[in-house]
């Protein structure tokens, strides 16, 4: 279930991704034509640059708009919450039927696959619900990957610089500290048994320091800031340092009375 949405996921993406990029050189403006114009880019430029005349600079309205786009997709961060505390607590189950289902045959697998379905269902866990913030984040990071592009060849616009980084540049800083709150990110999130997600807490910020080398420093700013607003997130859901563990059970001292 998890590799054919994985596919979906993917497929979707590359849609999305080479529905504008033949139009990443070129200038943006409000006659702009074609779906993706109008609906994505344009309005994340729009959006840029009214927070950027408010604030002062085009790094604070990158700040601004990513704060606001965290906000929208809030409930369904929530209900991803929700969903993965579910997924934890049914996974004793899910062991004892990939126990039970052990024989990797197709009638024994199919088998495993009807009682894993009825379990989530029974217990309300929803497996897309885990991807489904990323992917609505899809389509507004190549969006803005595309606004910053189109944006630098368009005289109207200017960029400028956030502290001492080029917007419309590569930097190597911002890249490697979006990269490293990516890994705080996964390290204050849920614990993760699975060893392939396990995995992906190496990759996850790998690749986003990858891609933080070569794309506008802007896109890097973009995640450090929404990263920071998933730390927060995490520490406040799942690390409270005002709460016990509800699975802790106080110790006991002494050996039982003879």
């Amino acid at each position: 279930m998890k590799k054919k949405f994985g596919i979906i996921l993917t497929l979707a993406s590359a849609v999305i991704l080479l529905s504008g990029c033949t139009e990443y050189n070129q200038p943006i403006s409000a006659e702009s034509e074609g779906f993706w114009n109008q609906f994505i880019v344009w309005p994340i430029v729009s959006i840029t640059k009214f927070f950027a005349d408010l604030l002062g600079s085009y790094g604070l309205g990158i700040i601004a708009v990513t704060i606001i786009i965290r906000l929208a997709i809030l409930p369904l961060t929530i209900k991803q919450v929700q969903s993965s505390k579910k997924m934890q607590e049914i996974q004793p189950k899910i062991k004892e039927l990939q126990q039970k289902y052990s024989s990797k045959d197709a009638v024994t697998q199919q088998k495993y696959q009807q009682e894993l379905m009825a379990l989530m269902q029974s217990t309300g866990v929803n497996p897309m619900m885990g991807c489904l913030p990323a992917l609505i984040q899809m389509p507004i990071i190549i969006g803005l990957y595309h606004a910053i592009s189109r944006m630098n060849v368009t005289p109207e616009f200017e960029l400028g610089t956030f502290l001492i980084f080029p917007l419309a540049e590569p930097s190597i800083i911002l890249a490697i500290a979006a990269g490293l709150i990516q890994y705080i990110v996964l390290m204050t999130g849920p614990a993760m048994d699975n060893p392939q997600m396990k995995m992906m807490m190496y990759i996850m910020p790998l690749m986003i320091i990858g891609f933080g080398m070569v794309l506008p420093a802007a896109l890097s700013l973009y995640w450090v800031v929404g990263n920071i607003i998933s730390v927060i997130q995490n520490l406040f859901i799942y690390k409270k340092p005002w709460q016990k563990n509800e699975t802790e059970k106080p110790a006991t001292t002494g050996g039982a009375k003879k």
